[in-house]
This record gives structure tokens, C-alpha cells and sequence, in this order.
């Protein structure tokens, strides 16, 4: 058995872009000379190996050609060029209960899933009870799959796709399905499947699980392999792409070494060579609630990781700085400066502001520009959140909203360790046994 599970060679994906339907019939007609279509790669000449019992990582921004390679390697697509050779019975959690028969009950699809990836049915028997339990939906495995929530349907998708015993497995973005015990119960037997040595290639947007899971990661951009390396070095890399993502290939090839700089010198290279607004490096909300008397503006704002990188990637336990510009349309005494961090529910998790911080300014001027920076440690737990800023204060006793961004931007915590609720405690831990 050779050494090598999955090996992708030289693997392009071109697609013709019509545009309208009648110039595609023209030319599976034979009607024109004329090239009608423009020229699409989904992937252009990538190459990478996985090895017996690695788990590799790819990761890469929307469009870069995360879940086409991931098609191609199970036959879902075909390469417009080069190949893919696999050694191995290979089970893909791509888009889940993907070839189910909405007619067939659970059980039906799943002989019918089992058998399209090469098992008998005595195999199936053999493992039709574990499926059974891990997607844990009683007697409706009996019923029709038409008559499933879409809750029952991926648990039964998953629990087919993850029990039948593959040498390869292939994850694209389904290890979040289901309620929060069931996710729980995925991921533990995504680990189960790397202590027992199998070979795992996954496709995440979750940074904290790419590093935690994977041994080496794979980095795409618009269809292009730039790098692949250490989950640290990629992840790295990835955050410094997805702000300057029209210099992708000249932040991997020419990565500047900064290796002989004091970290304090590092931070103020990397924030001087930062052109324009601060903001311009990230992807802001189209739908950013935002409102004030006019007092004030919030003209600018930034994220700043602990290697001075504006980024909205921070890694868990590290130091980063918010930064907040606003200039004032009118004389303001006492302004507060604030920011929050929300989840996605809307919850408010964190936050802090200048008053809190007994960093009081008495008067801001008409004209005045002034810039508040807020340093803190990041102990969030690993996920997205929402970034909200204001400029606030008082007068005359009555509370005043100078200008407010509401979910301004998204801030993604990388994390390889979460605990329990919405902050770690840093917990240092340990465990004595006692000699009786």
C-alpha cells in the first residue's frame, strides 16, 4: 500500500461563462468560429499530497476552490486538467444526504448510501446499529425521508457518511450540523477517526478547528495553491490575505522577514506601511446600523493583532488593539469612547469604554480629531463575533449618542481550545493521584 492516500496532480477546473443561453446553443451547434464564452479556473494547476493517517487542511477565502478540489477527489467532478489518484475506500461528508431518495424511509437510503460507496450489505448490517444511534432519531427511521425536519435529515446524512468505515475521509464544512450535543457527539468522532490513524482531508472557514485537527494545511486563493505549511503558518498567512487579498501572491511568495526587528519596531513598520483608511482593510457590514446627533464621527477604526497585522482574525490568548477615530463637529465635553463585542445572537459579550477606563478627555474641540486605542488580551472562546463603536457622553444630565456603528464589522477568535460558556478563564489545571 503506497505511502500516499490522495495525490493531486497538476489539477485544473476551467468553466465557460456564457452571456446568455443562445450563444451556448450556437456553439454546441456548431453556428459560430467565434469564442462566445470567457474563460473561468475554479482551479488552476494545483498539486499536493496526503499521506497515510495525515489529516490536511484546506483553507482559502469564498472562491478560491475549496469544495471544487474537495469534488473532484470524490468524483463529483471532473478535472478539465491533470488527475487524482486515490489508495483508499474514501467516505465524504460534502453536501450532506446528497443522492438520498426523499421517497425511501431512513433505513432504505441508508442500504441505498451505503452500497453507492462500494460496501455489501452484509457490511451495512454490520454497521447499520451504530448508525442508528449516533443519529439518534427513534422510529422515524422507518418514515419516509420527505417527512424529515431538516434537523433528523442531516443527523441521518452524517451518522450514514461518518460509521461507514472509511480508510479517507473528506469534510467540507459539516461538522456544525444539528443542535449543539449532536456537534458535540461529530467532533468526537472526528477525533476518534484520527487516533485510529485515518487519512482526513477537511475544509473548514473555522480557523480554531483547522489548527487544532489538522498536521499541514493547504492554502488556496482564486483557484491558485500559494503555500501550504504549518496550520500556524497558513492561518497566518490566511489573516494577512483576507485584508490585502489583491496582493495574495506577493504576501506568499515574498513573506518580509522581520524576524531581526524588536516586536515593537515590527508593529510600527506593519501599521506605517498601512495606506488609507484603517477600515479599508476589512470586510464591513452592508447593513451597519448606525446613527447619532452629529456631534461626533467615527471616521475611522482598526483591529490590530499582536504583529501589529490589522486584521479581524485574532488568535485566542494573544494581545490586540482596537482603534477608534472620531472627529468632532461640535465642542463636546467629556466624550466616552466605547466598543463591544456581540455573538451572532446578538448577545452582548464584552466591552469596555473611557469612562470605565478612568481615561476621561474634559473637552473636545470643534475640529478636534482624537483617536482612542484599547489594549486587551483575547479570551474570548473560538467563533465569530460582532464588533459595535461609539462616541457617547452626557449633557445637561441626559444621556447622548454622538455617532454609533451597531455590528460594524465581524471579528473571527482563533482557537485550538475552548472551554465552557463565552470566556476562558485560563485556567491553569492539574491532576495529582494520591497515594492512599
Amino acid at each position: 500500500m503506497s505511502e500516499v492516500a490522495i495525490r493531486v496532480d497538476d489539477v485544473s477546473k476551467l468553466y465557460k461563462l456564457y452571456d446568455k443561453p443562445s450563444d451556448r446553443l450556437k456553439e454546441s451547434l456548431g453556428l459560430t468560429r467565434k469564442k462566445l464564452y470567457k474563460e473561468h479556473y475554479a482551479l488552476h494547476n494545483v498539486s499536493f499530497d496526503v499521506k497515510r493517517g495525515e489529516t490536511v487542511g484546506i483553507i482559502g477565502t469564498n472562491g478560491s476552490g475549496k469544495s471544487t478540489i474537495l469534488k473532484i477527489i470524490t468524483g463529483v467532478l471532473n478535472p478539465s486538467g491533470g488527475h487524482v489518484e486515490i489508495d483508499g475506500r474514501i467516505s465524504a461528508l460534502l453536501e450532506l444526504g446528497a443522492g438520498f431518495n426523499m421517497e425511501y424511509t431512513g433505513i432504505e437510503n441508508i442500504y441505498l448510501n451505503g452500497t453507492m460507496i462500494g460496501f455489501s450489505r452484509e457490511e451495512i448490517d454490520a454497521k447499520m446499529q451504530d448508525i442508528l444511534d449516533f443519529a439518534d432519531i427513534g422510529d422515524f427511521v422507518h418514515q419516509p425521508v420527505k417527512t424529515y425536519s431538516s434537523g433528523m435529515f442531516v443527523r441521518l446524512a452524517f451518522a450514514v457518511a461518518i460509521n461507514i468505515d472509511p480508510e479517507i475521509l473528506i469534510v467540507d464544512e459539516a461538522l456544525s450540523v444539528g443542535d449543539v450535543f449532536f456537534q458535540a457527539k461529530c467532533y468526537k468522532k472526528f477525533e476518534d477517526f484520527k487516533k485510529m490513524g485515518k487519512t482526513i482531508l477537511f475544509v473548514s472557514h473555522d480557523l480554531g478547528s483547522i489548527s487544532k485537527y489538522c498536521d499541514r494545511v493547504v492554502l488556496l486563493n482564486r483557484g491558485k495553491k500559494l503555500a501550504e505549511g504549518t496550520p500556524k503558518e497558513m492561518v497566518s498567512m490566511y489573516k494577512r490575505i483576507m485584508v490585502n487579498q489583491d496582493k495574495a501572491e506577493e504576501i506568499a511568495a515574498h513573506q518580509m522577514d522581520m524576524s531581526s526587528l524588536e516586536e515593537d519596531d515590527e508593529k510600527e513598520i506593519k501599521e506605517a506601511a498601512c495606506e488609507g483608511q484603517w477600515k479599508n482593510h476589512y470586510n464591513l457590514n452592508p447593513d451597519v446600523d448606525e446613527y447619532g446627533n452629529g456631534a461626533a464621527e467615527i471616521e475611522d477604526f482598526a483591529i490590530i493583532d499582536e504583529n501589529g497585522n490589522y486584521t479581524n482574525a485574532i488568535v485566542k490568548g494573544t494581545r490586540f488593539r482596537l482603534k477608534s477615530k472620531v472627529k468632532f463637529k461640535q465642542d463636546v465635553h467629556d466624550p466616552i469612547f466605547t466598543y463591544t463585542f456581540k455573538n451572532i445572537q446578538g448577545v452582548a459579550i464584552t466591552g469596555t469604554n473611557t469612562m470605565y477606563e478612568k481615561k476621561d478627555v474634559p473637552l473636545a474641540k470643534e475640529g478636534e480629531t482624537y483617536v482612542a486605542t484599547f489594549e486587551q488580551d483575547m479570551f474570548l472562546q473560538g467563533g465569530e463575533y460582532l464588533l459595535s463603536m461609539s462616541c457617547t457622553g452626557y449633557r445637561d444630565g441626559e444621556f447622548q449618542v454622538y455617532h454609533r456603528l451597531y455590528d460594524v464589522c465581524n471579528v473571527t477568535v482563533v482557537s485550538d481550545k475552548n472551554t465552557v460558556g463565552f470566556y476562558d478563564m485560563n485556567s491553569v489545571t492539574t491532576v495529582e493521584k494520591i497515594e492512599e
